[in-house]
């Protein structure tokens, strides 16, 4: 059974990229959403095995309002039922001490600079995050 991994991203240059290296070079399945409510229901359904989270989002609304990754993340993070559910930030953030803040801030499990070019160095970045087993 591939493992499933949830992309939340907006730009639809970056979730092309993501999932057809995710799908042919890594064999996983992938889910893309920006909707909140979809995202913590996939979370909280186990079918995910990690989440790649974009820092900014231009369409993710969460109680009418305009929320980012690390918003998103921080949900995530605070539900014992989604906790344990893997997050890679994706950002094109990559000020010298934005991976460290944006980790402390988030609780997420570890950091990508966007944008992402090399396939192989992403998958690798990917499986640091992943649980062991199937």
């Amino acid at each position: 059974m591939p493992r499933k991994i949830l992309i939340v991203e907006d730009d639809p240059i970056n979730v092309k990229f993501m999932s057809v290296v995710l799908v042919r070079k890594g064999g996983y399945e992938v889910a893309v959403s920006e909707d909140v409510e979809e995202i913590l229901s996939l979370a909280q359904s186990g079918d995910i095995s990690a989440i790649i989270m974009d820092i900014s989002l231009s369409h993710s609304v969460y109680d009418g309002k305009k929320v980012d990754g690390v918003f998103i993340t921080r949900l995530l993070k605070q539900n014992p039922a989604t906790a344990k559910v893997p997050v890679m930030l994706a950002t094109a953030h990559a000020m010298f001490g934005d991976r460290e803040r944006f980790i402390a801030e988030t609780g997420a499990e570890h950091y990508i600079s966007k944008p992402i070019h090399d396939p192989d160095l992403f998958l690798q970045e990917i499986s640091r995050i992943l649980p062991e087993g199937p």
